[in-house]
């Protein structure tokens, strides 16, 4: 089903996420949507899928005029959209959740939806069974139910918002050759991401968003590189080369003069902990963090990384062991003494755990004050010094859930105090185009510098040996010694994550 939008605008009080976007995307084919966070992808889709109305313009569904109230007159008239967090109940079934979210006329019995579920799942090539809880499945097996769901509510558009971001190579993979075959059957998949290279490899076309306006429209792929790159930041950004290759350049001299601190005190120390979290349990873990280090954690989703990431930050308790940061046992602390201890924590999930989405980088900063009494004006001057140094696109009045997600992380990093001694963070540049992500990691490279010591889980493999000093790799719940970035590769890491070669080397869980 052809899919064509005229003009469509949309505001958000002086900020004009669309301005005037008219593009066109055939069916049969999968399209391509390009741009760095916020120029305007992810409000674009929204209102093709329902989620927001516009304030002028046109929508053409298969050469109809549609006016869409809500998502759900979107899937009736044949479109849906997988978001970057997948829309379930966790304590539910892959059924149940099925039931729940189709409309009685898509799936009238249990039975029914049993029947189209391992249907649509083996005609996809999905991992999904239908009495398997949500809360056990991984992001991927998530996302396969979700696309699922909208497929057996008779979507013919297909609308995915960054899908890649915190599933396997694997899993990717499997979506990938998915999404090629609902094309190869007539459906239109509008693939939306920041990772060129999965454009590159996946796509028939690309359009282009920069700054809310249409700058590349419905090229043929593939393109040259530089090319998208310039139209997504502006003149002078195609002389990367790849993303890559960006980074490395401007992040090298950073970490040359970062360099590491033998001998310096322990950032953290964990003696013989124990930890359990849902099935899993991390048992007898002895792990030593210095001052000024980057660690990372690898592996797949659910293998303990969390744990791990959870008991640093004092929002997990150990069932047996002891937590010591800096010097000072900790064991059993509620999570405020971590952080008069010097350690934060930057989530996954900016806007449930990190920041209060209504309220603004200046009300933040406010809540940071110490005292009865607020001193407004001291706020509103942190905010404004926080956007101009941390290049934050937003006013120290903007709401933080207004904020696109690369600004959202840059906002939560100018929120950490220069006393920070421990810095945890979970996916830190998830969901980020590359200039954002760049940007996340010269300020973490800086705070390595000063003497902070970093631990960050990741899904992408090349960030993980891109940035770490060490990286510790989790594999059903055993942990991996730490091991020296000198002596990994992307296939070695990858090997370990999936568990070959892992016994040899790794610590018990």
């Amino acid at each position: 089903m052809e899919v064509a939008v005229h003009t469509l605008t949309k505001h958000f009080g002086p900020v004009r996420a669309n301005d005037g976007l008219t593009v066109r995307f055939a069916e049969g084919q999968i399209h391509g949507v390009l741009g760095e966070n916020g120029a305007g992808k992810s409000t674009l889709m929204k209102l093709i899928s329902g989620y927001l109305r516009p304030d002028g313009g046109t929508l053409t569904l298969g050469g109809r005029a549609v006016t869409l109230q809500n998502p759900g007159d979107a899937l009736k008239a044949g479109v849906g959209m997988v978001h970057q967090e997948p829309l379930d109940l966790p304590a539910f079934s892959a059924l149940e959740n099925l039931l729940c979210a189709a409309p009685r006329w898509a799936l009238p019995t249990m039975a029914e939806a049993r029947n189209t579920l391992r249907l649509l799942a083996g005609r996809l090539g999905f991992t999904v069974e239908p009495d398997a809880l949500v809360a056990e499945m991984t992001v991927g097996q998530r996302q396969q139910l979700e696309i699922i769901r909208l497929l057996a509510c008779g979507a013919r558009v297909l609308i995915l918002d960054e899908p890649t971001t915190g599933i396997t190579a694997a899993q990717a993979r499997a979506l990938f050759t998915a999404l090629r075959k609902l094309a190869a059957e007539g459906n239109t998949v509008l693939f939306v991401s920041h990772k060129l290279d999965e454009v590159a490899d996946l796509c028939d076309t690309v359009s282009v968003l920069r700054a809310g306006r249409l700058v590349g429209e419905q090229m043929a792929l593939p393109q040259p590189q530089a090319r998208l790159l310039e139209l997504m930041f502006g003149a002078g950004m195609g002389g990367w080369g790849s993303e890559a290759e960006g980074l490395a350049r401007e992040n090298g001299a950073l970490r040359e003069s970062a360099g590491g601190q033998p001998g310096a005190q322990a950032a953290w120390r964990l003696e013989r902990v124990t930890a359990r979290e849902r099935n899993l349990t991390l048992r007898d873990l002895s792990l030593t963090i210095p001052a000024g280090r980057i660690v990372g954690l690898a592996g797949l989703d659910g293998s303990g990384q969390q744990i791990l990431l959870r008991l640093l930050a004092g929002r997990a308790r150990p069932e047996a062991g002891r937590v010591i940061v800096r010097g000072t046992d900790l064991t059993g602390a509620p999570s405020r003494a971590f952080r008069s201890a010097g350690v934060e924590y930057l989530p996954a999930d900016r806007l449930a755990e990190g920041m209060v989405g209504p309220l603004s980088l200046a009300d933040h900063f406010a809540l940071l004050q110490a005292g009865a009494l607020v001193d407004r004006g001291a706020a509103e001057r942190a905010a404004r010094a926080a956007i101009e140094g941390y290049g934050i696109k937003a006013t120290p009045v903007t709401p933080m859930s207004a904020l696109s997600g690369g600004n959202q992380q840059r906002a939560m990093l100018a929120l950490v105090p220069e006393r920070c001694g421990g810095l945890v963070c979970e996916h830190p540049t998830r969901g980020l185009d590359v200039a954002s992500a760049r940007a996340i990691w010269r300020r973490l490279l800086q705070r390595r510098a000063e003497g902070c010591a970093v631990v960050f889980a990741s899904a992408d493999l090349d960030e993980l040996l891109e940035y770490s000093d060490e990286v510790l790799v989790f594999f059903a719940g055993q942990v991996s010694p730490p091991l020296a970035r000198a002596s990994l590769s992307t296939g070695r890491l990858a090997e370990l994550i999936g568990g070959v070669g892992f016994d040899g080397a790794a610590q018990r869980g």
